[in-house]
Parts: structure tokens; sequence; C-alpha cells
């Protein structure tokens, strides 16, 4: 008879045992991708793995990366990361100015379902061409799989989403008062267009406009986000609004894209042109506004458990702060209001955890605070504000600025004392601050200037804790003056660098193991 082990005992996985089940393949596809970026993390850990730049391309535009592809030319050139060496995947052909790229997004293919279409389970990039063009293209030939005309009474410029990988919204440029309108005293109180659609397959949820009348005089803008319509004002206002009760009540049909429509006068195909996407949703009277605030600046976030929202209170002695409160009633939670007091040219930053934890990230250039909200035992509506972790900037004290010598008119000499910044760049300072979800590893990049060159660090720290778990020296010289972007995605690093004479340039790192001794 076998002993079974004690419940108390070290659990070890035998290699081979875990090799032999992979090949057999695993009913727990979840279970076994988090092994494999557990082993990933561990490796890329190690004191014998490096980052090696094997890449770099440049650009006469901005360049744009998600998931494993980087986008050149207004997204019409396409390569992939994730090979050893960067490779080109496509390039669309040129085209006009009128007919470019304007934004797009990537849509990857939903893994639990599958749609009747092939095309339509496959993963694609959403372009906003400039005369008003949805095209669905695939991710990996570029070649068209679907296109949609939007209007042609307003030039649509930007998506966005509004449920990551489920339903996004295109929006139109602010509609202007026209020269016949102005002389003829006709005031003209829409905003903008709205168009709403769902992914996998693509479908239309519907066109709305944005009405003054309704929405208020002062209003400038509006985007969707995880079901809410949030309208922002001119006095530093924003109103929040449920999109479904909005579809709800004021969607006088539900229409389909390619099929034949008369709505509103019009008749033609939806989607087609030059009929496009008619207004299918009426707003014409103010829902109800589920939230509101007024802020100075940044704007409002909300998120975190339990929910709280972030910002700062309109008055100029507020500037620099943060504050955080229950969206429940309002109540500033107990050392809710953050300040850095920071004393540099780039303002500090905080936003919600991207990692679902509901804790909150407040980024300077000298600190980096990960906050948890933490409620009172027995008492779920009073939270407080406590640090989980801290990482800090190495900071030499003993740097010392020369005081400036002036000597005045009347021959007295006077000397002016000037205070470091904290995003000084003698000291090392944070740039920037990102999140690996697939590692859980937190990737900041601090910088530093030595030989009159700026240099820069990718740091690697460990979610949970804040430890430092490793530094990774990025090759090119780092220039404040101008604009950086970095990405670290799997083994994986790519900087993306504004360039003098307005280019752009693209390097790539690739992990890779030093040979042992």
């Amino acid at each position: 008879m076998c002993a079974l082990p004690s419940p108390c005992a070290p659990r070890t996985k035998n290699s081979c045992a875990v090799l032999a089940s992979r090949s057999r393949g695993s009913n727990d596809f979840g279970r076994l991708l988090g092994a494999n970026f557990k082993i990933l993390r561990n490796i890329i850990l190690q004191d014998d793995t490096e980052f090696v730049k094997v890449w770099s391309k440049t650009s006469k535009s901005l360049i744009a990366y998600e998931s494993g592809r980087i986008y050149f030319d207004n997204y019409r050139c396409c390569y992939s990361s994730l090979l050893p060496k960067p490779e080109q995947l496509y390039e669309l052909p040129k085209t006009p100015k009128t007919e470019k790229i304007e934004d797009a997004l990537l849509c990857q293919c939903p893994l639990d379902n599958v749609l009747p279409n092939a095309s339509e389970q496959k993963s694609c990039l959403l372009a906003l061409t400039a005369h008003n063009w949805l095209h669905r293209l695939s991710a990996d030939t570029g070649g068209t799989l679907q296109r949609v005309y939007l209007s042609s009474h307003l030039k649509f410029r930007s998506l966005g989403w509004d449920s990551s990988q489920e339903t996004f919204y295109v929006k139109s440029i602010q509609s202007k008062q026209t020269t016949l309108q102005r002389q003829a005293g006709v005031d003209n109180n829409i905003l903008m267009r709205v168009a709403v659609f769902q992914v996998f397959p693509l479908e239309l949820v519907g066109m709305l406009e944005i009405n003054k009348k309704v929405f208020g005089k002062t209003a400038v803008d509006v985007l969707l986000s995880q079901g809410v319509l949030a309208v922002s004002h001119s006095s530093k206002h924003v109103k929040l609004y449920s999109f479904e009760f909005i579809v709800n009540k004021f969607r006088i049909e539900k229409l389909a894209l390619g099929q034949q429509c008369e709505i509103n006068g019009g008749k033609g195909i939806v989607g087609d042109a030059p009929y496009g996407i008619p207004i299918n949703i009426h707003i014409h009277e103010c829902p109800p506004v589920l939230f509101e605030m007024s802020y100075f600046e940044n704007g409002v976030q909300i998120g975190g458990y339990p929910w709280h929202y972030i910002y700062t209170p309109n008055h100029k002695r507020h500037r620099g702060t943060h504050h955080i409160c229950s969206i429940t009633d309002g109540e500033l939670a107990e050392n809710g209001i953050q300040d850095m007091k920071c004393d540099s040219l780039e303002a500090d930053s905080i936003f919600f955890h991207p990692d679902d934890s509901g804790r909150i990230v407040h980024a300077g250039p000298s600190a980096i605070n990960v906050l948890k909200i933490m409620a009172e035992t027995g008492c779920d509506w009073k939270c407080e504000i406590v640090t989980d972790f801290s990482i800090t900037a190495a900071r030499d004290n003993s740097v010392i600025v020369a005081p400036q010598v002036i000597v005045t008119s009347s021959g007295r000499t006077v000397k002016r004392r000037f205070q470091l910044l904290d995003d000084d760049p003698a000291q090392e300072t944070f740039r920037m601050v990102k999140y690996e979800d697939e590692l859980d590893l937190l990737a900041v990049i601090d910088t530093t200037h030595t030989e009159d060159e700026g240099r820069a660090h990718l740091r690697l720290h460990d979610n949970k804790t804040g430890i430092l778990m490793k530094r990774l020296p990025l090759k090119e010289p780092w220039d404040v003056t101008y604009s950086h972007e970095v990405y670290f995605d799997r083994d994986t690093i790519i900087h993306t660098v504004q360039e003098k004479n307005n280019t752009f340039c693209c390097h790539v790192y690739k992990m890779k193991r030093r040979p042992s001794d």
C-alpha cells in the first residue's frame, strides 16, 4: 500500500512529467499559458540573460506598436517583432493624403466562440481613413476584409475602445458653424457624431449626434468607456451617462451593415457610399446623469476597489494634488490627498493599476508609489489610502549648483541661488512606468546624464513587492528634448524616439542568454 504524501509537504514538479503533459496536450489552456510565462519570467530575470539590440528603422512619420506589430507610415507598413529580427508582414499601396489612415485599432481574434465566417475569426486592423472609410484589414497580410463608409457630411477622425476587443466607437471632428449659418444668425448646436460598433463580427450598434441643446452649450468633447458616455464641458466639468440606457430609449431602428435602409427621409445601403450610416439614435432629451464632477486639469478617472475616482478640484490652490474619493457618496478617503510636491518640468501622473488589483500608481520623477484602497473593518464605505510599496530613484544630495554671480549697476555683487529640479538631467529620474501583465512585472524607465549625453535603463520590478529584479541598459542616447516611448513585451524591448529634423526611429532589443564560461 502506497503512503500518501503529507498535505503540508512541499510539492515538487518533475520536468520530464511537465514536458510529457505538454506533448499530450492540456485541457486547461490558461493554466498551461500561465506556467509558460512564469518560466519566461524566470529566464528573463536570470543574471546571464541580457537584451541585445537587433534592429533599427527610421521613419518620417510617427511609429506605432501593439501586440508584436510595428506600424510605419501611418499604418501603411507593418513589421512583426515576434521573430528574432523584425520582418515585414505587408506594405499597403501608397495613397494620396486625402485617403491616408488617420487612426487604427488592433483587434485580436476571440477565443471563446467560433464565428460562422472564417475571415471574421482572424485578428484584424480597424483603419479609419481621411475620406471616411472604415477598413477591416487582415492583421497578417493587410488584405481588405470589409469596408464601411461612414458619412459624406462630417469628417471622422478618431477611433477608441468602449470595451476592449468588444465594442469601439468612431468619432467625428467638431462641427463648426458655417459662414451661411453665421450670416443667417442660425446656431449650430451639433457638436459631433459618434458611430458605435461591435467586433467579431463587425456589427453596427448605432450612430448618434451630440446636440448642445440636449447636453449643454458648454459641451466640447465626448468619449465612450465601459458602457459610459462621458461629456466634457469647457467649464472643466464632466457628466457621465449610461450608453445602454441611451440605446434602449432613443434608438429608433436597429440597422445592419449592407442592408437597404430608409430612415430620416433618406434611402440607401447602410455602410455604402455615398449613403454611409444614418443617425438611428435620436437623443431628444437629456438622459439621467450617473455622475458629474468639476475638475481643474487631467479630467476624472474611475476605478479601484471599492469604486473610487481620482481628480484635482477646480481651484488653483489644489494644483498638483490628486484627490481620491468614494464614488458612492463623494467622500474623500482618509489620506486621500496625494501630493508629491514635484518641482519639475513634467508633472507627476496618477492612474489606477491596470492589473485589476484595485491599486493606484502615483509616479513622479524621483518616486513611484503604489497605493491600496483599504476599507475599514466592518465599514465598507469608509476607506483609507495606504502605501503598498514605493520605488525611489538614486539621488546624490551632494550635488551643488554654483550660484549665479550678478553685478548690479552700483557695483554690488549679488549671488542668486538655484535649486535643482526633481527631474534635473544630472540626477537619476523616472520617465515612465508600465505594466507587463503576462510576466507580472513593472517596467520603469530611468535616465541619467553622463559625459554630455543622456542614458536610459529599463528597470524590471516585481509587481507585488516593488523589488528591483533587473536593470537593462538602452544603447541609444536619451535626449529629454524629444519624445520617447518604450514597450516591454515578453522577450522584446521596443524604443521609439523622435529625432532631429522631425524624423522618428524604432530600436528593437531581443532577449539573449550569455554563453556560460
